[in-house]
């Protein structure tokens, strides 16, 4: 019996796995490499995240925009000047506005509106202060 042809066969599949396994050994180096940059870039994102939340601390609230009408800067001037809650009727008298029930209703909503935005908060129904 003549081996010879059998042991041919097996040396070309012999060099076709060897062909395979070195592939193969390269995709994993190639992934690897790949796996400890992106590790590298996690490390990364995490110290950025860190450094912004500690910096975030430090930085100045950014106050909200006011609507665009000359009394809104007005009325907060009389809220940083008060010492408590205030009503519409109180703002009106600080602002010289006649008290009559269009004005006091207009600075309502006014007040209203400075709630909506962030700036003020209204305590009780009516009262409103300015948010902490």
């Amino acid at each position: 019996m003549n081996i010879e042809p059998l042991l041919d066969a097996l040396g070309i599949q012999e060099n076709a796995a060897r062909a395979l396994a070195d592939d193969l050994r390269t995709q994993i180096a190639e992934l690897q490499s790949r796996l400890r940059e992106a590790g590298t870039h996690l490390e990364h994102l995490a110290i950025t995240r860190k450094t912004v939340t500690a910096l975030a601390d430090r930085l100045p609230a950014v106050p909200p925009d006011l609507p665009e009408h000359p009394d809104y800067p007005r009325i907060l001037g009389v809220f940083n000047d008060a010492t408590g809650p205030l009503r519409a009727r109180d703002v009106c008298e600080a602002l010289d506005h006649e008290l009559l029930p269009k004005n006091i209703e207009g600075t309502r909503a006014k007040l209203k509106r400075l709630v909506k935005v962030g700036i003020l908060t209204e305590v009780d129904v009516g009262r409103f202060a300015r948010k902490q």
